[in-house]
């Protein structure tokens, strides 16, 4: 129904002001008696057989949305819903900021993808853990931290630690989100020495708390071997518990949407489908050439249930959608569930 119905009517409207009206909706008709129960029986995939204990937390399906979807964490208790083993909330900046200017979200239809240059818009890490605080939902939580646009790369360590301190006690695990393309230069902030002193800092922070929180980095997709060999020594050099593999790509080779189009949208970084196999190889090499060392959380289109089966075969722990989510539905989640669990009565 969502594809043959729901979607195209979705899809006549502005991406991001439609992302915004359906969070309502589902918050509005999760209210109506019988629905929540409805959604679970639908979507929810309860067995113990999906369980995963990765950096030292049981998730009870693989199956997580990424950050970027609920930045503000405002749906929390719903998503749990459509049967998410865990959410990402993010990115989470200091001050609240409105990101890049509007118009910033873009359907790639032809490639079911999509182009963003959302800019970190959230309404701050004060609001977020305030809402984190009501939240009901028994779900893993991951808080997907960055830097203020407006804080300077050599500036920005305190940013990161702000966000680590205030959100720690109402999230799970900790993303450092140093590769997105759309909040100006970031390659600073992807410099092996600065990156093992922030990483090091924050586990330093980690240590002051009675319980500590997984730290893991995301990065781009557009890196090389070189670049991934040196992702490999920051997880081992710092010690942190994981690694996200991918963000949106800046690489727009192969897109089927025509040059006219993408000159028109201008800048900003590609999800979906077209990242897919360029995603997969990335968690493929550092599962590889670590001798899978350390936990990755792999993400980028994922729209079938043989994506992520593809992924976790490549050496990824647990996947992340978002796109996929946007073009084929709530199933997806289901779907995926369904494969894992059939790929281990196979076994």
């Amino acid at each position: 129904m969502y594809k043959a119905l729901l979607r195209p009517i979705l899809f006549l409207f502005d991406p991001e002001s439609i992302h915004y009206f359906t969070f309502s909706m589902i918050k509005l008709t999760a209210k109506i008696p019988g629905v929540k129960q409805w959604r679970r029986r639908k979507y929810v995939v309860n067995d113990p057989k999906l369980s995963r204990e990765v950096f030292g937390l049981t998730f009870k399906n693989p199956v997580g949305i990424a950050a970027g979807f609920d930045k503000n964490a405002l749906i929390l208790n719903e998503l749990e819903d459509f049967g998410f083993g865990f959410v990402e909330i993010g990115t989470v900046t200091p001050r609240s900021q409105e990101g890049n200017p509007k118009k910033r979200l873009f359907r790639l239809k032809k490639d079911q993808g999509l182009i963003n240059r959302m800019g970190f818009n959230n309404q701050g890490v004060d609001a977020i853990s305030e809402r984190l605080k009501g939240k009901k939902t028994k779900l893993i939580i991951g808080g997907n931290i960055g830097k203020n646009t407006s804080t300077s790369n050599e500036t920005s360590k305190p940013d990161f630690v702000e966000n680590f301190e205030k959100l720690h006690a109402h999230v799970d695990y900790f993303v450092v989100n140093v590769s997105c393309p759309n909040v100006g230069d970031t390659a600073k902030l992807q410099d092996k020495d600065f990156l093992v002193d922030l990483l090091t800092t924050l586990i330093e922070k980690n240590e002051t708390f009675e319980t500590q929180r997984p730290i893991l980095l995301k990065i781009a997709p557009d890196l090389n071997k070189m670049q991934l060999d040196e992702v490999i020594e920051i997880v081992l050099e710092s010690d942190i518990d994981g690694i996200i593999a991918s963000n949106t790509s800046v690489d727009r080779k192969g897109l089927k949407t025509s040059e006219e189009e993408l000159k028109a949208i201008i800048n900003g970084g590609v999800s979906g489908l077209p990242v897919k196999d360029k995603s997969t190889s990335i968690i493929k090499y550092l599962a590889d050439n670590s001798n899978k060392a350390f936990p990755i959380i792999g993400v980028g289109g994922i729209h079938s249930a043989q994506d992520a089966l593809d992924k976790i075969e490549a050496g990824a722990d647990l996947v992340q959608i978002y796109t996929g989510f946007i073009y084929e539905g709530p199933n997806l989640v289901r779907d995926i569930n369904r494969a894992i669990l059939k790929t281990k009565t196979d076994a």
